[in-house]
């Protein structure tokens, strides 16, 4: 028997509108995801993607018919939708979007009642449901309303997180590229209401993502680069289309990966409020973060790579602290969850209690070199050879196969390739503490995928 297709990737259900991601797609997957929730009411939002409010309007009026009162958010960021899931009154919510996917692709991403994605084995209950098409019969029909107070009580919430006062006495400016992308309707009030002079870039929302591309990377943030040197910001801040991960850029227009500065917060954060507590991310987080957490007498716990499993470890261990290396940063006392605001208003944290630059600060870290690169990749089975010949290579220190396969070739050199759980790709990162190893390893094994995908 073939085994059926996975709808949920690594980060809720994505595709093509109106290819993949079709309106029967649409209408049967929410009416599995009512079954799964049981009852309402249900926040729905969405990102600013053009197909954003057709998607969600068939997702509301389909929990309608499913029984269920939902709660319109409108156009909101992941992290604000998330919030409000968990809050009193809900048993969950839905965020429409494919967060840094291509603008010709949207997305379903479910929240359970705590405000996180649902955990992977719920994932697979929501698609036996899909599959077997056996939907709840709930009587009636469900009410629709608006909830005008999601941006609202997530920024009143988040003030309360940090120390205000101090961050309002600095009178910081600090700059950020909002993508386009739905973090505009958020992020900007919550720097203002700290008292910072905020310049913004690509700071309309626009669903084709005109400015830079819906994904912040290290190539593609010049602008924002140029705008903190020339505003003599204190640092900018990019965010993702979906507004849940956060590139920061330090105040001479340095740019940094997301377990760089990652690991700054998480030292600040150890020696403030959160001493002794547990910090969780993926595996194929920078060691810069296990240095930083061995100097406060701590281990770091791993996960497979992606934010439901970070989230969800950090949820059980009940740990405040997780983060992914693409600038995903969860902050337990607020949700356990990637949020691009909550982040930037950790670092103005930081700062103000720190009284250094933030140029100053990364250069106290622990010094590696990173390396990140995609291949693309026609079939799991052109993964799997991929992965194989990769284990085979040489003669490493040792292999950890949690995700893919992370191959150390020193104590302080490794190199992992896994599939990407979003897109038809093979990713690659790579660190040593030794630039020139690094550069020479990553060409070795670069040589090695392009020969199976020959």
């Amino acid at each position: 028997m073939q085994a059926r297709q996975r709808l949920f990737g690594t980060n809720g259900v994505r595709g093509v509108w109106g290819r993949e991601l079709t309106s029967d797609v649409v209408i049967d997957l929410t009416y599995s995801i009512a079954t799964y929730y049981e009852k309402g009411p249900i926040v729905v939002g969405y990102d600013g993607r053009r197909s954003g409010p057709a998607v969600a309007r068939l997702v509301r009026s389909t929990l309608n018919s499913a029984g269920l009162d939902v709660a319109d958010a409108g156009l909101v960021p992941t992290p604000c939708l998330q919030y409000a899931a968990k809050g009193p009154g809900y048993n969950g919510g839905i965020m429409v979007t494919a967060s840094h996917n291509p603008p010709e692709y949207n997305g379903i991403k479910p929240a359970a009642s705590d405000g996180v994605e649902i955990p992977r084995e719920d994932e697979l209950k929501v698609e036996d449901i899909y599959y077997s098409k056996q939907f709840a019969k709930i009587d009636g029909h469900g009410r629709q309303y608006a909830d005008e107070n999601v941006v609202p009580s997530y920024i009143e919430k988040a003030l309360s997180l940090v120390d205000a006062e101090k961050i309002r006495a600095k009178k910081f400016t600090v700059a950020m590229d909002t993508g386009n992308g739905a973090q505009a309707v958020c992020a900007p009030l919550v720097a203002q209401k700290l008292g910072c002079k905020v310049r913004v870039v690509n700071g309309n929302i626009d669903g084709d993502f005109p400015g830079r591309g819906s994904e912040p990377t290290p190539d593609n943030l010049g602008v924002l680069a140029e705008t903190v040197r020339s505003g003599r910001a204190d640092f900018g801040v990019a965010f993702d289309g979906d507004g849940d991960r956060s590139i920061f850029c330090d105040d001479r227009g340095g740019i940094y990966w997301g377990d760089k500065t990652g690991a700054l917060l998480i030292k600040h954060l150890l020696a403030s409020r959160h001493g002794g507590a547990e910090v969780v991310c993926p595996v194929n987080t920078s060691m810069v973060l296990s240095m930083v957490a061995r100097d406060a007498g701590l281990q770091v716990v791993h996960t497979k790579v992606g934010s439901v499993e970070v989230s969800r470890e950090m949820v059980k261990r009940k740990s405040p602290l997780g983060l992914e290396e693409n600038g995903g940063f969860m902050y337990g006392p607020m949700n356990e969850v990637r949020d691009g605001a909550m982040t930037t208003a950790l670092v103005l944290d930081m700062l103000a209690s720190a009284g250094e630059s933030f140029s100053l600060l990364v250069s106290k870290l622990p010094q590696t070199f990173q390396h990140k690169t995609k291949f693309s990749c026609s079939s799991r089975e052109v993964v799997e050879s991929v992965i194989k010949a990769c284990i085979e290579h040489g003669s490493p220190r040792k292999i950890e196969t949690m995700d893919g396969a992370k191959i150390w070739l020193d104590e302080e050199t490794w190199l992992m390739v896994r599939p990407s759980g979003t897109e038809p790709l093979i990713r690659m990162y790579a660190e040593s503490t030794d630039r020139a190893l690094l550069a020479s390893k990553v060409d070795e094994y670069s040589r090695i995928v392009r020969s199976k995908m020959a």
